[in-house]
C-alpha cells in the first residue's frame, strides 16, 4: 500500500487519467486535493499551469467540458452538492454532445457530516446522476489509496473511451483525518 494520502492519490489519479487541465470550485472540503494537484503541477497558492480555480460548477462544466472540442481532456474537482448548480450544463452540453469529462466530487451528507442542511441535495446526487445516464463510481474509506488512484484514473479513461462525462463520488470523511 502506498504512503500517499487519499488526496494525493486522487490528484495522481486525475493526472494518470490523461487530464490536460483541471478546474476546481474552491472549498475547504476539497482543499487537500487541490493542493496536491497544484503541487504536482509545479504551482502554488491554488494556481498552476494546468489547474485553475473557477467560480461555479456550471462554469467548470463549460470550460473543462469544452476541451475535447480542441482535442484535449479536462477534469473537475468539486463538492457533490454542486450538482444542484451544474446539471443543466452537464446534461445539455457534455452528455448531449458526447464530450468526455472527469468529475471528482467530494460527497457530503454521510457519516460525520456536520451540516444538517447538506443532506437535502447530497443524499440524492447518486440517483439523480444515474437517472440522467451519467456513470458514477463511488469511493470511501473501505478502499486503499492505491484503489482510489486506480479508480480515478480508470474513470477518466472510461470517460474518454465512451465520449461522456463520468463522475467519481469520493467520500473523504474518515480517510486521512481531514475534511478532504
Amino acid at each position: 500500500m502506498s504512503d500517499r494520502t487519499y488526496a494525493q492519490a486522487v490528484a495522481a489519479g486525475i493526472w494518470s487519467s490523461g487530464a490536460d487541465h483541471v478546474g476546481y470550485i474552491p472549498s475547504v472540503t476539497v482543499a487537500p486535493v487541490i493542493q496536491a494537484l497544484v503541487e504536482t503541477d509545479g504551482g502554488r497558492d491554488g494556481v498552476s499551469p494546468h489547474v485553475t480555480p473557477l467560480s461555479r460548477e456550471e462554469e467548470a462544466v463549460g470550460v473543462l467540458g469544452a476541451l475535447p472540442l480542441a482535442g484535449r481532456f479536462g477534469a473537475v474537482v468539486m463538492q457533490d452538492n454542486g450538482f444542484g448548480n451544474n446539471l443543466t450544463a452537464l446534461t445539455t452540453f457534455s452528455v448531449s454532445y458526447h464530450l468526455p469529462l472527469l468529475i471528482v466530487a467530494n460527497t457530503r451528507g454521510s457519516l460525520g457530516e456536520y451540516n444538517s442542511m447538506i443532506h437535502s441535495i447530497s443524499q440524492h446526487v447518486p440517483s439523480i446522476l444515474r437517472t440522467l445516464g451519467v456513470p458514477i463510481v463511488e469511493l470511501d474509506r473501505r478502499s486503499s489509496t492505491d484503489d482510489w488512484h486506480d479508480v480515478v484514473a480508470e474513470a477518466g479513461t472510461h470517460a474518454r473511451m465512451t465520449y461522456r462525462p463520468v463522475v467519481v463520488l469520493a467520500s473523504f470523511w474518515n480517510t486521512d483525518g481531514k475534511v478532504a
